[in-house]
């Protein structure tokens, strides 16, 4: 049985050291945590932390990352050690780029997986509705997005697949104020989707645990030897981890989203723990950070149920479970790649 290790986020400026075999985090030379290495799995560092040589050093040799990303959590840069993995696997993946039947298949999967969850999103959020006003718009776009799987289903190529997608992620978006409780729509209404830099309260919480979510999914990716630059829904680019962002699409809505609902919803994130800075960027004060990091690592916590296996895991490890999966298709131990859907 697998556990799901914990990673160390780091959200204050201080300096983070190697003192034997655990991790020690100083701010203004005031101990704030000390943790040992075999408890972790990763570090992510938010804003300005030092990291010593020692603890890099440590940190590689031990095969764990270490992440700096922003403030607003926008990824910067990502160090870990020695490539590991089986070497035909990352071939038998570079092969199968070249083979537009097997990129077309993996992205109907990931795409259909994300709609159906989606859907799941906006059907529970209907069936909880305090009114109709709220309940039939829900309604009305988790028909649509059925029709778009029906259609997604004899898309001839990947455009027109990255096509349904986007036409469904509109409609979603378009919707998800009702998700969202009619005393705290005027403080977190998103305005769409934006990003870089987030323009609205609810982007700059979608956008935070995005991430989180993408550094989960691009650590499963690479602990099964697969390379997470090279995908196949989402184009390659230089620095992009392609085969990660397609991984993730199937979590967006289960495992963001739905923690950002429940955060709002609950009052436990409330309009003063955001910022607005010049320009109209949006960023989480402090506390707000802390609360943020702590509900999602409690949300990987929890257990759910997979249709591939006849036991109970924690949510946590549904990225690595899908991983596995994807790595036996691509190898071709199985004919098919399937999509966790939410139940």
């Amino acid at each position: 049985m697998q556990t799901v290790l914990n990673t160390l986020y780091l959200t204050l400026p201080g300096y983070l050291h190697l003192d034997n075999d655990t991790l020690r985090f100083e701010v203004e030379k005031e101990t704030r945590i000390r943790v040992p290495l075999h408890h972790i799995s990763s570090v992510v560092c938010f804003g300005n932390v030092l990291v010593s040589p020692a603890a890099i050093s440590r940190l590689a040799e031990d095969a764990k990352s270490l992440i700096f990303l922003d403030q607003s959590g926008r990824f910067k840069a990502r160090l870990e050690g020695p490539i590991s993995g089986n070497i035909l696997v990352r071939k038998a993946q570079f092969d199968r780029a070249n083979s537009p039947d097997f990129a077309l298949a993996y992205a109907k999967a990931c795409i259909a997986g994300k709609l159906r969850n989606s859907r799941y999103v906006l059907l529970r959020g209907a069936r909880d509705a305090p009114d109709e006003a709220d309940g039939t718009p829900l309604r009305e776009t988790a028909d649509a997005l059925a029709a778009n799987l029906r259609y997604l289903e004899s898309a001839p190529d990947l455009d027109t697949v990255r096509g349904f997608e986007g036409e469904s992620a509109r409609r979603y978006f378009s919707v998800f104020p009702y998700l969202i409780r009619s005393d705290q729509r005027s403080a977190f209404t998103p305005d769409g989707r934006t990003r870089r830099p987030p323009q609205d309260r609810m982007n700059a919480l979608l956008s935070f645990l995005y991430s989180m979510l993408m550094n989960d999914c691009r650590s499963a990716i690479e602990s099964v030897g697969l390379d997470p630059q090279l995908g196949y829904l989402h184009t390659v680019r230089p620095g992009r981890a392609a085969l990660a962002l397609d991984l993730m699409e199937e979590f967006r809505s289960i495992l963001a989203d739905r923690l950002a609902l429940t955060l709002v919803n609950r009052k436990q994130l409330k309009a003063g723990d955001f910022d607005l800075r010049p320009g109209g960027a949006v960023q989480f004060r402090d506390d707000a950070r802390k609360t943020l990091i702590l509900a999602y690592q409690e949300r990987k916590q929890e257990l759910t149920s997979h249709p591939l296996l006849e036991t109970k895991l924690p949510i946590g490890l549904l990225p690595q479970i899908q991983a596995r999966l994807l790595a036996r298709v691509i190898r071709g131990e199985v004919e098919d790649y399937l999509p966790y859907l939410e139940r």
